[in-house]
């Protein structure tokens, strides 16, 4: 019996959502998986209704279940800032969700702006360090609303938390058995303190790891790279900042946000998935938004609860229907958000 925290969320997270467990409800009938599902209503309208974002006995409450699935947090009508502070990031600092995983894969059928590139060449995976890093909110203001106003906003690497990142970043790479190659991607050349440390970090790990082969490049390389020779990379070790640019490029070149998802895990406690669109408030309740990404949302956590057979099976149904597909973009599917996950479901 798997315990799964449901948080809807906001905009199209709902409708997502609602899709993604239907796909999990027939993986489950078909591989013989029990699962007990609880819904959470936080997110932007439940703060404007009681002006709670998350409570510190939700979090408590959380601690209890195997995994959380997540829509989407984002409202058009609450300030910037406060939900993805008091929500996302509490929850990701909170329950220790250290690694944020995202698999960068260019499925077949899926257009892809790079010319001349196809899947076997757009396949690799970025370990995003998830709870360090400018995202911690260390800092402040001096003198703000007037003309001399100073901002400080502090990047903070610590020893325990760049190794952990880095260590699971290798043995993830060796797992994967791919090109067991890792790459590092950093800017030691300007960042010469934090990013010092992930360099003398990693180098250090590498040594436990002889079989995976390291690379080291700068970020704006990095992005670089990723467009013109994605090919390259097998598994790339990152930063909190650095990995939250560099994996939206990553989700344009595998054809774009409606096929994006992602975890946020903490390998010995509460892990939580999530497809990476955010909101798009614009299409709630239109049933024109892509829920494949919640979908591959659901086939990321059953592969970390260790139900391999039925994540494979997700992943191949969700192939067999992108092929059916006039396109991955909201509205110009040829198929209703609701149909989609029906035609998944039913692939299983």
């Amino acid at each position: 019996m798997y315990k799964i925290a449901i948080i809807p969320g906001d905009g199209t997270g709902p409708e997502v959502v609602r899709e993604g467990l239907k796909v999990l409800k027939a993986a489950a009938s078909k591989f013989k998986i029990d699962f007990e599902f609880t819904d959470f209503p936080f997110g932007g309208e439940h703060y404007m209704k009681t002006g709670e974002t998350l409570p510190d006995s939700a979090l408590q409450e959380l601690r209890k279940f195997n995994a959380i699935f997540l829509g989407a947090i984002g409202h058009p009508d609450v300030k910037p800032g406060i939900l993805e502070t008091q929500i996302l990031l509490k929850l990701r600092f909170s329950l220790d969700q250290y690694i944020n995983l995202r698999p960068v894969k260019l499925y077949p059928n899926v257009e892809t702006p790079l010319a001349n590139k196809k899947p076997e060449d757009i396949d690799f995976v970025v370990v995003r360090e998830n709870t360090e890093d400018l995202y911690i909110g260390s800092g402040g203001f001096l003198r703000k609303d007037t003309p001399q106003e100073v901002a400080v906003q502090e990047m903070i690497a610590t020893r325990f938390g760049v190794e952990r990142c880095v260590r699971y970043a290798f043995e993830y790479a060796r797992k994967r058995n791919k090109g067991k190659k890792l790459t590092l991607c950093a800017k030691t050349n300007v960042l010469i303190y934090a990013h010092d440390l992930w360099w003398r970090t990693f180098q250090e790990v590498a040594k436990e790891y002889p079989d995976v082969k390291t690379d080291y490049a700068h970020v704006d390389a990095t992005t670089m790279w990723m467009v013109k020779n994605p090919e390259w990379f097998d598994v790339i070790v990152t930063t909190n900042m650095f990995g939250d640019i560099i994996t939206d490029l990553g989700a344009m070149i595998q054809g774009g946000m409606g096929i994006a998802a992602g975890g946020n895990i903490n390998p010995q406690g509460v892990s939580m998935f999530e497809p990476i669109g955010g909101s798009a408030p614009k299409y709630t309740n239109q049933n024109v938004i892509n829920p494949l990404a919640a979908v591959f949302a659901g086939q990321m956590m059953l592969e970390t609860l260790g139900e391999a057979k039925a994540a494979a099976a997700i992943e191949k149904s969700a192939i067999g229907v992108i092929g059916r597909m006039k396109s991955q973009a909201a509205g110009k599917m040829g198929f209703s958000t609701s149909q989609i996950g029906d035609m998944v479901a039913e692939g299983l």
